[in-house]
């Protein structure tokens, strides 16, 4: 028997709508193969293949006995022409629910402009898309968890709307010992949504209401990385060395701080994620990729956390599109 690949393919149809917010929007979807798709949840990224203009797929061979290899279809699919391509976006699971056949996943609606965007807003029971997730039928791990606080129990996370359906399903996740706090930046206020957490893990919802992106969220982090600062400094019975007293966030180039090495931080690190984390303290930043380095940096630098303690991901970058 072959091996199946840790991904695979799942035609999907929409299920349910439902509008959770002004820009926020759950689809349920449905499919007799979805008994089979991973559940481990938590930010589990996923392969969204939209349909092109006139509702078709191109073929390339995901639906084939044996699976292609995950970057042998992707190179199909970017040899295409461009008239011939479909939209590929990148998503994470809001909720699995594998005895139902059934995935959640929240989509931020922005407009027409963007093609996930855009076919969510015009979606409706019966559509058709097909996702490329994790199968639980795998003998090898899928990846594409991010999520490792290892043995830490005091958490930070903060991200963007595109990653609010992640922090989202990690909060519902956490043991009821954790502690900690969590900053989602949302388009609206109105955009804040119900989401059960542990009673030691505050949860703050920011409203941009116009304001760029980081505008909010870069501030309500300098502010707590000041309370964690006073923190420390009454925990260890004195003045500490003024570690945590940043005014802002920094948006200068540095070195880590902490962590040892010489790695430099730099606009071109979008992504990286700790594989051990031995200590107490855990951060999970995600969204918009310079936002979430100058988190990062701040983080390292001016508050001197372990850089192998903070994991940041840059889900997208203003002004390029993801293809």
């Amino acid at each position: 028997m072959t091996a199946r690949q840790p991904y695979d393919a799942f035609l999907a149809q929409v299920l349910r709508i439902e509008q959770l917010s002004p820009h926020f929007t759950r689809i349920t979807f449905g499919g007799a193969e979805l008994e089979h798709f991973g559940t481990d949840g938590l930010d589990q990224r996923i392969k969204l293949l939209l349909p092109r203009a006139d509702g078709t797929f191109p073929e390339l061979g995901l639906f084939g006995d044996p699976r292609p290899e995950m970057l042998a279809w992707y190179r199909t699919w970017r040899e295409l022409p461009d008239d011939e391509r479909n939209p590929i976006r990148t998503y994470t699971i809001r909720a699995v629910r594998p005895e139902l056949s059934e995935i959640d996943i929240d989509f931020v609606l922005h407009g027409t402009e963007g093609p996930a965007s855009a076919w969510a807003t015009a979606a409706k029971p019966g559509d058709e898309l097909i996702i490329v997730g994790p199968d639980s039928r795998a003998t090898e791990p899928a990846g594409g968890i991010e999520w490792n606080p290892g043995n830490a129990r005091r958490v930070l996370l903060a991200g963007d709307e595109t990653a609010a359906p992640a922090i989202c399903a990690i909060l519902e996740s956490l043991p009821r010992d954790f502690t900690g706090e969590a900053f989602i930046e949302v388009p609206d206020a109105a955009d804040a949504l119900t989401v059960a957490h542990p009673n030691g893990v505050a949860v703050t919802w920011l409203g941009r209401a116009g304001a760029a992106h980081g505008a909010l969220l870069e501030p309500a982090i300098a502010d707590w990385g000041q309370r964690r600062g006073a923190a420390l400094t009454t925990a260890a019975g004195g003045p500490g060395d003024g570690t945590g007293d940043a005014a802002g966030v920094s948006d200068a180039n540095g070195g880590d701080a902490n962590g040892g090495g010489s790695q430099q931080d730099s606009d071109d690190i979008l992504w990286d994620v700790p594989e051990d984390v031995t200590g107490e303290e855990y951060a999970w930043l995600a969204g918009e990729a310079g936002v979430v380095t100058r988190l990062r940096r701040h983080l390292v630098r001016d508050l001197a956390i372990d850089r192998r303690a903070v994991a940041f991901m840059g889900y997208w970058k203003i002004g390029r599109a993801e293809g």
